[in-house]
């Protein structure tokens, strides 16, 4: 995990962990469609709304992967958490394409 994300848990559906200086998060899978979704939502209340989802795409050039993150933010709450946010997005899409390669 990034150097600001601490008291990281997980299982294979559920993690929890907290944001630094930000806030504590548990996501939880809520769906899977095999080979082209993943609906991640919070399971306690979240400091603000938020889900990630994962689309994977496969055509005749190969399989695409994409994480969405969507976020109901206040301009003060963006100020501070876009930046973690994006930590995390960056950590996971890079960690996927090093286990895939």
């Amino acid at each position: 995990m990034p150097e600001n994300i601490y008291n990281w848990s997980s299982t294979a559906d559920e993690a929890r962990f907290t944001i630094q200086n930000m806030a504590k998060l548990v996501l939880k899978v809520s769906s899977r469609i095999e080979n082209a979704e993943i609906l991640i939502e919070p399971s306690e209340e979240p400091p603000f709304a938020l889900n990630m989802k994962w689309l994977v795409t496969t055509d005749v050039d190969g399989t695409a992967a994409k994480l969405i993150v969507s976020a109901e933010l206040n301009m003060m709450m963006k100020m501070m958490a876009s930046g973690p946010l994006q930590k995390l997005v960056d950590h996971q899409t890079n960690a996927l394409a090093k286990a895939l390669s």
